[in-house]
């Protein structure tokens, strides 16, 4: 039987009056890869900010696990939901670990020091995530690349269920996306985990992505397989430009780029 991580029932989110998010009814299943797509402004971010916890809906309800969302305390959620946002700013000399190490705070006391084990889980998210070679070095001197792979350990140091991130290849170049991408197809494959992503790159939403959930002007307009979302009037119609698309040469699968004047 297949379990409902999240299902979100009419949910609408309004700031100062102005609607964002309009009329939300769907649900997320255990294991998932999801894909959040969809032009800037559309409320993607805020979605991700909703399934968090950290902004309550003004309107429906959201369930973690069949129990409302605003029941669990900041505690209990975050032994269940980690994040990944799209800015993390470090501004001490903390080495690799210890910042890997801060995912451990849901399961320590006011006072309490990480523990042995808390020390194992930690190396081992590094391990994971191909960053414990450099755990020693200072978190503000690594590269972009590296430096998202600490921040992923450390959301993988929470031991969660369910993770979500927000366009984790915002500002890398080339090669580190490729890398967080491999290793998000990997852990996804490797571990009993929901991801839920942002993403503006529609070539891998199509590649990694199980399914997709597409957004335009705060309301969700498409939601499916890779082949049922991406469609070319779809996406033209979403993001206000032609899209050309090709079919992959290793996975089969479709990818896109803007057709350009």
């Amino acid at each position: 039987m297949v379990t409902t991580v999240y299902a979100l029932d009419n949910v609408s989110l309004s700031y100062e009056a102005l609607p964002v998010l309009k009329d939300l009814g769907f649900a997320i299943r255990e294991r998932e890869f999801v894909g959040v797509l969809g032009p800037n402004g559309c409320g993607k971010t805020t979605l991700l900010n909703l399934l968090a916890g950290v902004l309550p809906p003004t309107a429906g309800k959201i369930r973690l696990y069949e129990r409302e969302l605003r029941d669990y305390s900041r505690r209990e959620a975050a032994r269940i939901v980690s994040v990944l946002p799209q800015e993390t700013f470090i501004e001490f000399p903390f080495t690799a670990l210890e910042v890997v190490l801060m995912g451990r705070a849901p399961y320590l006391g006011r006072f309490q020091w990480e523990s042995p084990r808390d020390l194992e889980i930690s190396r081992e998210a590094m391990r994971l995530t191909d960053c414990l070679g450099f755990a020693d070095r200072d978190i503000r001197l690594l590269s972009g690349g590296e430096r998202e792979r600490v921040l992923l350990a450390r959301a993988l140091a929470q031991e969660p269920k369910v993770l979500l991130l927000d366009e984790p290849t915002t500002h890398l170049d080339l090669q580190h996306q490729a890398e967080i991408y491999r290793l998000l197809k990997r852990l996804h494959a490797e571990r009993d985990l929901t991801l839920v992503v942002v993403l503006h790159d529609l070539s891998f939403a199509a590649t990694a992505c199980g399914r997709l959930l597409l957004f335009a002007e705060g309301r969700l307009k498409a939601d499916g397989g890779p082949e049922a979302v991406m469609r070319p009037e779809t996406l033209r119609e979403v993001f206000g430009t032609e899209v050309l698309s090709g079919v992959h040469p290793e996975t089969g699968r479709p990818y896109f780029l803007p057709k350009l004047p």
